[in-house]
């Protein structure tokens, strides 16, 4: 089974992360399904810009609690969706999650749905977001991403715009295709060599981040993925229960 539907047109490939069941949450097999197509899009030179997104409610819910992905193959993934030669870009239509922030934030260009929505939740099962904050610290409003960070918030498309997680919302029911719609056509009009070059310009200390920190954030995920309040509050959520903290 399949977990990334694939479709193309005029040069666009549309890469849809088809796991509905699981909210989409990043497992090891959808982390390396994922990668896969990626670098097939990569080498592809009849493909212009690839368009992340989802099937289902869920854009993605995170890390998947029963199916973890090792923590170097979610950097390596994250890196991989800065790096490629293409601009990637997220569409979004529903709930976006811990992990899935970290997807959206490394496309180049993101828009979103006014039915999505957004939360920083590892705080809430005694995690940090540790390896997605590589593309989201240099990218977003740094009071708001702590605020963020710090209490698990649910916020809507328009904030994740006003913050910069998202390049553009849907607003009084736009359909996100209807804001995607000049952003393709733009990728569609111009040069791949200077797509490429100018991705590599924006992207730049976005790389220096994971240069700098991905070795000591990654580490820092695995200890704490392994810490006993990090059980308790992946069991509480599975069994969705507050955990003993929850004042």
């Amino acid at each position: 089974m399949t977990l990334i539907g694939r479709t193309r047109a005029r040069g666009v490939e549309t890469l849809a992360l088809d796991s509905p069941g699981t909210r989409n949450a990043l497992s090891a097999a959808l982390v390396g399904e994922l990668a896969d197509a990626l670098r097939d899009c990569g080498k592809d030179a009849e493909v212009r810009a690839v368009v992340l997104t989802h099937t289902g409610n869920t854009f993605c819910a995170g890390a998947d609690l029963r199916d973890p992905p090792d923590p170097d193959a979610t950097v390596a993934l994250l890196r991989q969706i800065v790096e490629l030669p293409k601009p990637v870009v997220a569409r979004v239509t529903g709930h976006v999650r811990a992990g899935g922030l970290g997807l959206v934030g490394c496309c180049d260009i993101a828009a979103a749905s006014g039915a999505a929505s957004f939360a920083l939740t590892e705080v809430r099962i005694g995690v940090a977001p540790a390896v997605i904050s590589l593309p989201l610290l240099p990218r977003t409003d740094p009071r708001a991403l702590a605020r963020y960070c710090l209490t698990g918030e649910r916020f809507d498309a328009a904030e994740a715009a006003r913050i910069g997680l998202l390049t553009a919302a849907g607003r009084d029911g736009e359909d996100v295709d209807a804001v995607l719609e000049p952003v393709l056509d733009g990728l569609r009009r111009s040069a791949p060599e200077a797509l490429a070059e100018t991705k590599r310009l924006l992207t730049a200390r976005v790389l220096e981040a994971f240069d700098r920190d991905a070795a000591l954030l990654t580490a820092l995920s695995a200890r704490l993925f392994a810490s006993a309040p990090a059980r308790e509050g992946m069991t509480a959520f599975l069994e969705r229960r507050d955990p003993p903290w929850v004042l």
